[in-house]
């Protein structure tokens, strides 16, 4: 039988749309999950003064950027957003350009995404950033907008009727995109991800410009260092106004010799007022500890108030999308005379390049800075005769300043679950107390004045200027307890996104022997057999009675800790 004229027509049509849809997965899903191709696929053929512009600029700025956030207690509808950012697990963060500290927070609840297809999800209030202003919102991807191409910025509303109204720019995806900007004296440091790939494998600078506002009046200036995801370069010649909220666009431009580049999608801010308000100091700590932090909020008072007492005088927690009560205890900890500070740290994968933005940000503030996360302790076997902490006995082993020390490393023993099988409430030095025989890695104390210009440090150790060099502590000294192993539904929290940028998540069947994970555990966060017992191999009680003697009170409710 001849087939109908209109069904030819129609399995035609049918059959092109199968091969383009095909097409436009492997456009979209090159190299992985969810990538962005690699800079190098960019590059297209232009002139030596053209740009490729994957940057995804706002339309509501004007040309230079310059800009005044507006307060949501006047609320627009739609709600302007002048960036947005796919994050991992479908997540997706909206850069509004309303003023969050000013808002009531009223206002910030009931909001809605609306996507391409009209489908809608919850946007939920993120923070503000600290270096640039505007509130953040995230919302969740809906399945049905995951099988799209390509994917839309979503309207931010509080109207369940608002349509998704076009044209609206894509997503920026987390992998390839610049993040962060922060000026100092002589340099401006920006933050890039996706440019640089691999530990120990960079870009060289000449290669590089960096880009200040957009379009025609876009400066460009010398990138001087290129490593890891931390770019320096040159302050540009730019006329500053009155207005301290004037502030521009900054990317970094990708060269590759034959008059091809490409602009970096970016959500970063220079602020040229930003760096003459830095001339205000205040009084230099000896000693800060810094870490990043994600829902750590039952567990910051038991840190807080065991380095203050043995001497760190400031903490600066870098925080990494935060949904818990961590803002509240801080403001508690606050308010009895603790000096703690918040800085919104949300991109993923980062933690290089945040300790690498807390030496510059500290630098005149700190002289001596702490890289230890909230489950590891410093202590001293010298200390265990002590009746009670004192503020000199971290200072006692810093070394002389004319040694020429830059850093202290300190090795760590790690402890396991202890027989646990649910968060101690009185604290993880008193909940854990049976730890690995071999010490494995250290963490360090470092002396600001000392990193090395381009920043780059391993996770908590880093890189230091030719005059100095770093001294290791024997475990005889002092030695960090690493609560690494916790009960389980604690650790198995490690499974949602390892911080750092070179080590990869724990659902990834790479590297299955890497020091970062746990030996013998999975892809899945299944709790092992056996788990309370494992990692058990030294019953070590130092430091569990030292905080006992120092931190123990008997009240009408029995014993109990100081933080608790």
């Amino acid at each position: 039988m001849r087939r109908k004229p209109l069904s030819t027509l129609l399995f035609a049509v049918a059959l092109f749309l199968v091969f383009a849809f095909q097409l436009s997965r492997k456009a979209f899903f090159y190299g992985g999950d969810l990538p962005f191709p690699s800079s190098s696929a960019l590059l297209t053929s232009h002139s030596a003064n053209s740009v490729a512009h994957y940057a995804l600029h706002e339309a509501a700025f004007p040309e230079n950027l310059a800009h005044r956030s507006r307060h949501v207690s006047s609320i627009l509808d739609p709600i302007p957003t002048v960036s947005s950012l796919l994050l991992p697990d479908w997540e997706v963060l909206l850069i509004s350009s309303i003023d969050a500290p000013l808002s009531s927070p009223d206002s910030l609840r009931g909001l809605l995404c609306v996507f391409q297809n009209n489908d809608t999800s919850p946007a939920k209030f993120s923070g503000s950033l600290e270096f640039n202003s505007p509130a953040m919102f995230k919302c969740l991807m809906p399945e049905s907008v995951r099988r799209l191409r390509p994917y839309f910025q979503p309207l931010l509303t509080n109207s369940p009727e608002k349509v998704f109204s076009s044209p609206m720019p894509e997503l920026i995806r987390w992998t390839f995109f610049a993040y962060e900007a922060l000026e100092t004296e002589d340099d401006v440091v920006l933050f890039v991800k996706g440019v640089n790939h691999r530990q120990g494998s960079n870009r060289p600078p000449t290669g590089l410009k960096c880009v200040f506002g957009d379009g025609d009046k876009a400066v460009r200036t010398a990138v001087t260092s290129s490593v890891q995801e931390v770019f320096r370069c040159r302050h540009p010649n730019l006329t500053v106004q009155e207005d301290h909220h004037q502030k521009f666009k900054i990317t970094l431009e990708i060269l590759d010799g034959k008059g091809r580049s490409v602009l970096v999608p970016s959500v970063a801010y220079y602020s040229p007022r930003r760096r003459i308000a830095g001339g205000e100091t205040e009084a230099k700590s000896t000693i800060c500890a810094c870490t990043m932090v994600y829902n750590v909020g039952k567990f910051l008072k038991e840190w807080v108030i065991y380095y203050s007492k043995i001497g760190v005088e400031k903490f600066i927690l870098y925080d990494n999308g935060s949904d818990d009560e961590i803002s509240a205890v801080v403001k508690e900890l606050n308010k009895e005379g603790y000096n703690i500070e918040i800085v919104f740290w949300i991109w993923p994968k980062t933690q290089e390049a945040g300790f690498s933005h807390s030496v510059e940000y500290s630098k005149r503030s700190c002289k001596w800075m702490l890289f230890m996360d909230v489950d590891e302790f410093i202590f001293s076997p010298s200390w265990l005769n002590s009746l009670n902490p004192s503020k000199e006995m971290l200072k006692s082993l810093l070394p002389a300043e004319k040694n020429r020390v830059g850093m202290v490393t300190i090795m760590c023993n790690d402890y396991g679950p202890s027989d646990r099988i649910s968060n101690p409430a009185e604290g993880v030095t008193q909940g854990y107390n049976c730890r690995r025989r071999v010490e494995e890695r250290h963490k360090s104390i470092v002396l600001l004045e000392a990193v090395d210009e381009s920043l780059v440090n391993v996770i908590h150790h880093f890189q230091l200027r030719t005059e100095f060099r770093s001294k290791q502590m024997r475990t005889e000294e002092a030695v960090v307890n690493h609560y690494k192993y916790q009960a389980w539904p604690e650790f198995r929290l490690k499974f949602r996104r390892r911080v750092s940028a070179y080590v990869l998540d724990w659902t990834n069947s790479g590297n299955p022997t890497s020091k970062d994970r746990a030996p013998g555990l999975g892809n899945s966060a299944v709790e092992p057999p056996e788990w309370p017992r494992k990692f058990c191999e030294v019953r070590d009680d130092r430091l569990r009675l030292l905080t006992q003697r120092w931190f123990g009170l008997q009240t009408a409710e029995g014993y109990r800790m100081t933080w608790q």
